[in-house]
């Protein structure tokens, strides 16, 4: 239990220190083409979802016509 806290305490430090120079803000085309990448999924994924609702609420405000059957 001593040896996982002593490396506990030695990494923690050790990832704080690591992350300081991150947001330099070097992005490479890899990076773009990923969000992008994420976007499009996004977009994707939120044009069924518009017509969804649209359909549903069209399908809730609309008036219900009642069939009436010729004897």
């Amino acid at each position: 239990m001593k040896t996982l806290a002593a490396l506990i305490g030695t990494m923690a430090p050790a990832t704080a220190f690591a992350a300081a120079d991150a947001a330099v803000g070097n992005d490479g085309i890899f990076v773009w083409v990923f969000l992008g990448f994420f976007a499009l999924i996004v977009v994707g994924q939120l044009v069924p979802a518009v017509m969804l609702i649209i359909g549903m609420v069209k399908g809730i405000t609309s008036k219900s016509e009642v069939k009436t059957e010729a004897r």
